[in-house]
């Protein structure tokens, strides 16, 4: 990483509409980066997922907001959970806890994604990715299907979508339409588990999103979208033609 400079700014943020502000990784390859969502509430905040953690982000989020912070986890890959250890309230589903307690390059998938070359710019001085790992982080609380979380003055139910991985879970704001998917659906290709079963698990779980009535999809990765493009993609998926060969291979 010598050869690169470092990044003056690790973060960029955008504010979107409904109290949602899209923060992302911009020097780390698109494929790769995740989309990192904060919602404000009257009660408290809510935090999906954290990016890579190569960069300090609780201070930024301190910046869009003096809220207690709720960190959500789609599920326990790298590039969504590496900053949840900056957190004391962290929610996720029990299928990758241990995982979060425990983290490996395997079990959290870093050792096939990370390298020199999905990076732009380097985080700090010095930054070598052979070295990258994510600390640590169990959740204080466990989250299921049918489960609500309150911020107050808004409430997102959660969604057991299993497929990508085993934990997969996403939240849909019935007042809004709003629904955070994390990695279960997003306009690119898909990755599913390699896990036994997996595929069957996947194909159940986009039947079941194109029973709910989302205005927009905030996704773990790429663009937002709506509903329409929403069952276009799962019947994609359905049908075999959203899988990792696709250039560029997909997000984790």
């Amino acid at each position: 990483m010598a050869d690169l400079a470092v990044a003056a700014d690790w973060f960029r943020i955008e504010t979107r509409a409904d109290g949602v502000t899209h923060i992302w990784e911009p020097h780390v390859d698109q494929h790769i980066r995740c989309n990192i969502w904060h919602v404000r509430g009257r009660d408290r905040d809510l935090l999906v997922d954290s990016g890579m953690g190569l960069v300090p982000i609780a201070g930024h989020i301190a910046a869009i907001s003096d809220k207690p912070v709720l960190c959500f986890a789609t599920h326990s890959h790298f590039d969504h959970v590496g900053g949840h250890h900056e957190f004391t309230d962290r929610i996720m589903h029990g299928a990758e806890a241990d995982i979060m307690a425990a983290p490996t390059p395997a079990n959290m998938a870093w050792d096939k994604y990370v390298s020199a070359k999905i990076f732009t710019a380097a985080p700090f001085a010095g930054f070598d990715p052979e070295s990258y790992s994510v600390r640590a982080a169990p959740p204080s609380e466990l989250i299921d299907d049918g489960d609500v979380i309150d911020l107050g003055d808004r409430r997102f139910r959660a969604l057991h979508l299993p497929g990508h991985s085993p934990g997969g879970i996403a939240l849909f704001e019935a007042a809004t339409g709003i629904f955070f998917t994390g990695d279960v659906i997003y306009d690119g290709p898909l990755i599913d588990d390699d896990a036994p079963g997996a595929i069957d698990d996947y194909v159940a779980s986009m039947e079941r999103l194109k029973e709910l009535p989302v205005s927009t999809v905030h996704g773990g990765h790429y663009p937002s979208f709506g509903r329409d493009r929403m069952i276009e993609i799962a019947d994609e998926y359905i049908a075999g033609k959203r899988k990792p060969g696709c250039p560029g291979r997909g997000a984790r």
